[in-house]
């Protein structure tokens, strides 16, 4: 696997890196073409706390875990906790799928253990719109008064099916198709 380490007001010890490396390093076992595996790490401290963002890229998807603790160790340690948890919940719902879904070929599912299955994990609604070229002000405006975190538009500048969303840290975030409309 290969290894990114940033820090964000904190500076990045030889002791943070191998604690990352070594945490992370533990679920290498997972992953079937660990070369092709990387690993983005960003620690930052925050007043009394620590936190930890992980994001482990995969060829079909990333995992992703974020973590705030008062101890940086504690926190690498609870965000591996997360990571597996999401490989747990993953390996569920591809065992469910019967094959139709075609995620995780990256990931040795044999290596991971099932999840209990609690049922939650199912679509109770689906809602389909028009969707409105528009630009990215009206965008928030429109989620905005709906009272909505996120808002799904056109984007009149590039013809792309785009997200806006509130992040957790104030502001807006936006997400965008790669692919435009044809």
């Amino acid at each position: 696997m290969k290894y990114q380490i940033i820090g964000k007001n904190i500076t990045v010890t030889d002791g943070i890196s191998a604690a990352v490396e070594n945490k992370i390093g533990k679920m290498e076992k997972y992953f079937k073409d660990r070369d092709e595996v990387s690993v983005r790490a960003v620690v930052s401290a925050h007043g009394e706390t620590a936190k930890i963002e992980v994001t482990i890229f995969l060829p079909e998807m990333p995992l992703r875990a974020e973590v705030e603790h008062e101890d940086l160790y504690a926190a690498i340690d609870l965000a591996v906790d997360k990571l597996e948890g999401q490989m747990r919940k993953l390996k569920t719902k591809m065992d469910r799928s019967n094959g139709k879904i075609a995620l995780g070929r990256a990931i040795d599912f044999e290596e991971v253990d099932t999840e209990e299955d609690d049922g939650k994990d199912i679509v109770v609604r689906t809602k389909s719109y028009y969707l409105t070229a528009m630009d990215i002000d009206e965008a928030i405006i429109r989620m905005q008064a709906l009272g909505h975190d996120f808002f799904l538009y056109l984007d009149k500048e590039d013809d792309r099916i785009s997200v806006v969303y509130n992040r957790r840290d104030g502001g807006y975030g936006v997400i965008q198709a790669e692919n435009p409309i044809k």
